[in-house]
């Protein structure tokens, strides 16, 4: 069993998960955490980057997907000019809208991967359902104290995959 706390992939950015990354790991669908991995909290659409880089890996056969901690409002807007699948609400860590997503979908579990900015949420949740979990640093993290107190308990954990995982 994968250790819950230790992405399988940390990148600088968003755009380095492209779609040759993708494909030459067999990730046929990417799930993405939306806020503080894809854009800032005050960007309510997508960057036209973004949309750039969604229609590199559409073109390349990766189908993508959202799941988000937030409100249904912020993803449907966020969500409105692309049309994805879409899950608001989520509680990650918990799994349960994540398994919900599985038992509808063709894709096998190792074809799946998630991407997000916190470790506590975005990689426990997806190897708890037992997917490849993809770790990104926050854009523009909240600097309220729960996400401060968050980011100094992930810091020895990313510490140690970073240690772990130099090339």
């Amino acid at each position: 069993m994968r250790n819950l706390f230790q992405p399988d992939d940390y990148q600088k950015d968003i755009y380095c998960y492209n779609a040759e990354y993708l494909r030459a790991r067999g990730i046929r669908f990417l799930m993405c955490d939306i806020d503080n991995t894809l854009v800032t909290y005050d960007d309510p659409e997508p960057t036209e980057r973004l949309r750039t880089w969604f229609a590199e890996l559409t073109e390349a056969g990766i189908e993508v997907g959202f799941i988000s901690n937030n409100t249904a409002e912020r993803v449907e807007l966020f969500n409105r000019s692309l049309g994805y699948i879409a899950y608001p609400d989520a509680h990650k860590p918990l799994t349960g809208t994540m398994k919900h997503f599985l038992s509808e979908t063709a894709y096998k579990k190792e074809e799946i991967a998630h991407v997000g900015d916190q470790i506590f949420t975005d990689v426990c949740m997806a190897h708890a359902c037992d997917l490849t979990a993809l770790l990104l640093p926050p854009i523009k993290d909240k600097k309220t104290f729960f996400f401060r107190f968050k980011r100094l308990l992930e810091k020895p954990l990313l510490a140690y995959y970073l240690k772990k995982n130099k090339t």
